[in-house]
């Protein structure tokens, strides 16, 4: 769903787990993932599935909490896709959005593609200035493409 998207991006994957998304945007053109993860065993996963693609270079792994990551992360240039994958219904989502909508870490341009259970409310989208571009619903699950609106 990407694809057209990803060709010299910087992209920035949020919850990253193993590391899966990030490293697919990179073997399909992203010039540069961060990964945000905080928990040590993932982190690892992540720097070893690194190693294995190649993708060092290219790459770097943030080791925090990710509703934390705008100040940590604002000497960088803005990231064009910002895709997240929290633990459902937390509201971590939301938690992380309100640190970095108006942070330099993102800008006019940027697409944030959210994965989150069926029933998660973005009401809150509206108050950050977001429109939804577009959603693509499952079983349990969905991913919900935002952007600033205007």
């Amino acid at each position: 769903m990407l694809n057209p998207c990803l060709y010299e991006a910087r992209f920035l994957d949020i919850f990253a787990g193993s590391g899966g998304i990030g490293i697919e945007a990179l073997s399909r053109g992203a010039a540069f993932c961060c990964f945000v993860e905080q928990n040590p065993q993932a982190v690892s996963c992540i720097r070893e599935n690194l190693i294995k693609t190649r993708f060092t270079e290219n790459s770097y792994i943030l080791k925090k909490d990710a509703r934390n990551i705008a100040v940590s992360l604002a000497k960088n240039e803005p990231y064009d896709i910002v895709f997240m994958d929290p633990p459902y219904n937390k509201k971590l989502e939301y938690e992380v959005m309100k640190n970095i909508a108006g942070s330099d870490i993102v800008n006019s341009d940027t697409l944030f593609v959210i994965e989150a259970s069926i029933d998660t409310d973005f009401s809150w989208t509206d108050e950050m200035g977001l429109v939804c571009v577009k959603e693509k619903k499952y079983k349990t699950n969905k991913h919900i493409f935002l952007k600033f609106g205007g």
